[in-house]
C-alpha cells in the first residue's frame, strides 16, 4: 500500500462512516441578543469609589484583600470586579475603566471548555459550571479579554468570574441577585450611574443618546456593540482616552471564536479527523509489518543459502 492509496482511502473511510460529505460546515455562531441582559459602563461618569468592587465581593462571598484600604491590581482568583486607573505618561489624561468578565455574544471560552463547564446562559450571562470542571484552564487562554481567573491557592479551585449576578462566581447553584429578581451589585450601589444594567438594546439606545446629547463629553463609539461580535457589557469613553488606552483591544466585528469553529467543526465534524487519523496508524502499522516481514524471509532465504553453501 502505497502513500497515496492509503490517504485516499482514509479520507473515503472518514465520510463513509462519518455519514457526511468531505466538505463540511461549520457550526453557527450566536448573534449579540437585544433583549439579553447587559451593562453599559461610563467612564467619564466613573469616580473611582470601588464601592462596586466591594459591593461585588460582598454578593459573592468573595475574600476581601489583606489591609484596610488594599487594592487589587487586576482581576485575580478571588476578584471578579475591579477598577483600575489609566494615566497618560504625561499625566495630562486619566480614566477610570471597569474591569470584569464582557459576557460576549460568542463567547470564545465557551467554545475552548471541552466539556461544557463554561456555559452561555439564556439571558445571555456566560457562567462557570463547577462540576463539570476539570481545571484546563483553556478557558484563560481563549478569553480575548483575558477574564476567567484560576484559584491557584485553593485546594478546591474554581474559574472565578462576573457572572452579571445571576448566579454567584465560582458557583452554578447559587443564584445571585439577578436570578431574584435584582440587580447586578455593582450596579446596584454605583453613586453616579457609571454603570447601569438593563436589556443590550434598551442599553445601546441610551449610549447613542448620551453621545449624542453631549458630543464633547464622549468619543463617538460604543465600545462592544460590535466588537469581537458583540459583548453585553459596553463602555464609553471621553474623547481624549481611547478604549486602547483603558485596556479595551482594538477587534474587527468577527466573534473572536469563529476562525476556529470553522476549523474545529468542519474537520472533526463526523469525527473524520480520529477516523483518518487510526486509518493513517493502521496505514503505518500495516506497512511496518509488509516490511517486517518481508526483511525475515529475505534473511531466511540468505539462511538457507548459506547453509547450502556450506555442505
Amino acid at each position: 500500500m502505497d502513500r497515496r492509496t492509503a490517504l485516499k482511502g482514509m479520507a473515503v473511510a472518514g465520510c463513509a462512516v462519518a455519514g457526511v460529505p468531505a466538505r463540511g460546515r461549520a457550526q453557527e455562531g450566536h448573534e449579540a441578543d437585544p433583549g439579553s441582559y447587559a451593562m453599559l459602563y461610563d467612564a467619564t461618569r466613573c469616580i473611582g469609589c470601588q464601592a462596586c468592587v466591594v459591593a461585588c465581593r460582598d454578593a459573592n462571598d468573595l475574600e476581601p484583600p489583606p489591609g484596610p484600604h488594599a487594592r487589587v491590581p487586576g482581576l485575580q482568583g478571588d476578584t471578579a470586579n475591579v477598577i483600575k486607573m489609566f494615566r497618560s505618561p504625561d499625566g495630562g489624561r486619566s480614566s477610570y475603566v471597569k474591569n470584569q468578565c464582557m459576557h460576549c455574544a460568542d463567547p470564545a471560552c465557551v467554545t475552548a471548555c471541552m466539556l461544557g463547564s463554561l456555559q452561555k446562559r439564556e439571558g445571555g450571562a456566560v457562567t462557570w459550571k463547577p462540576g463539570l470542571c476539570v481545571g484546563c484552564r483553556y478557558c484563560q487562554i481563549a478569553c480575548p479579554f483575558n477574564i476567567p481567573k484560576f484559584e491557584w491557592d485553593s485546594a478546591t479551585p474554581r474559574i472565578i468570574k462576573c457572572q452579571l449576578c445571576v448566579t454567584k462566581a465560582g458557583t452554578d447553584d447559587e443564584p445571585g441577585p439577578v436570578a431574584e429578581g435584582g440587580i447586578p451589585a455593582c450596579c446596584d450601589v454605583c453613586p453616579v450611574d457609571a454603570v447601569v444594567f438593563g436589556s443590550r438594546g434598551e442599553l445601546l439606545t441610551e449610549a447613542h443618546e448620551r453621545i449624542e446629547a453631549e458630543p464633547d463629553r464622549y468619543l463617538d463609539h460604543v465600545y462592544g456593540e460590535h466588537e469581537a461580535g458583540g459583548t453585553q457589557v459596553m463602555y464609553l469613553t471621553g474623547p481624549d482616552v481611547s478604549f486602547r488606552e483603558i485596556g479595551l483591544p482594538d477587534y474587527s466585528d468577527e466573534a473572536v471564536p469563529e476562525p476556529a469553529r470553522n476549523v474545529q467543526h468542519t474537520v472533526y465534524k463526523g469525527f473524520i479527523a480520529p477516523v483518518a487519523l487510526y486509518g493513517l496508524m493502521a496505514a503505518a502499522v500495516f506497512r511496518s509489518r509488509r516490511e517486517l516481514e518481508a526483511e525475515e524471509g529475505a534473511g531466511g532465504d540468505r539462511a538457507a543459502k548459506t547453509e547450502g553453501g556450506d555442505r
